[in-house]
């Protein structure tokens, strides 16, 4: 018994170092956010926004956040973001949704190879491409933001296929021959039958996607260079500059962040009983 509870605290105690660990960066972010410039040169450091007069009263700003909105570079980079991440979301979805339905339900010579390929390309690093893509988009003059939402697919769509591959592969066979016999073609049992099963698979992967889009910055920094308005918002905000010369604008970086976050939070909050069930699919056989 006395095991069985030290066991239990253990657990319990490991579980809070590990929650702490994980939010402490988000609360420190939100914490920064609300300090004003001469708050955040104070040492040491407060947990919560303090009079830097001395008198220790908690004292808030919302002037971050008022920089932000009135930055139109930020606000821009937050439409182009959604474009982009959207864009690249809504054709990964499309796209790897009748891959996997291939992949997974139908035979055709030369779909393991395919698998291992799709496996391959979601390990190959993306910087490795980076420098040939390049060359390749400003050859053809492709405009940053369509370039942005063709080299996003490279991670994205493999990640897609493959994940949903395994989703379409666990349905019954069954269904197909039932919908078979009542005279449906392969494209009607997909769109009518087995694409609504997949639904929950179908949104988790296609949030994920959309946070890889949305947070990525290395593509989006190249293919925007000669594009200052294409940028990205994660460009966008470690572009950020202060009102002074050598300034290095915490608060507002911090309170852009916030701002950023808060899309994925509402996405998550919206669908997570779908995530959730998309997580789980699967665990349990029979």
């Amino acid at each position: 018994m006395n095991n069985n509870i030290l066991g239990k605290i253990v657990f319990y105690l490991l579980v809070v170092v590990v929650v702490i660990y994980l939010i402490f960066p988000f609360y420190w972010m939100l914490n920064t956010s609300f300090k004003s410039e001469a708050q955040l040169q104070m040492t040491p450091a407060t947990f919560v926004p303090r009079d830097p007069g001395g008198t220790g009263a908690i004292d808030f700003t919302l002037k971050n956040y008022q920089a932000v909105f009135q930055n139109d570079t930020f606000l821009r980079g937050l439409l182009n973001s959604l474009i982009v991440a959207g864009v690249t979301t809504f054709i990964a979805l499309v796209v790897g949704s009748f891959a996997a339905f291939a992949l997974g339900k139908l035979r055709f010579r030369g779909k393991t190879p395919s698998l291992y390929l799709i496996l391959a390309m979601t390990m190959f690093p993306q910087v490795a491409v980076l420098t040939g893509l390049y060359a390749v988009i400003n050859a053809l003059r492709i405009p940053a933001i369509p370039a942005m939402i063709l080299s996003y697919m490279i991670f994205t769509l493999p990640f897609t296929v493959w994940v949903l591959t395994s989703f379409f592969r666990g349905l019954p066979m069954e269904i197909m021959q039932s919908a078979q016999v009542d005279g449906a073609t392969p494209f009607q049992t997909f769109r009518m039958i087995l694409l609504p099963l997949t639904m929950p698979a179908l949104v988790t992967t296609g949030l994920l996607a959309f946070i890889a889009a949305w947070n990525e910055y290395l593509f989006a920094l190249t293919f925007t260079s000669v594009e200052p308005q294409s940028r990205t918002v994660p460009v966008a905000i470690a572009l950020f500059t202060g009102q002074v010369a050598r300034q290095e604008p915490f608060g507002e970086i911090m309170a852009a962040s916030v701002v950023v976050t808060i899309p994925l939070l509402i996405l998550v909050l919206i669908f997570q009983n779908k995530i959730i069930a998309g997580l789980t699919a699967g665990a349990v056989k029979g």
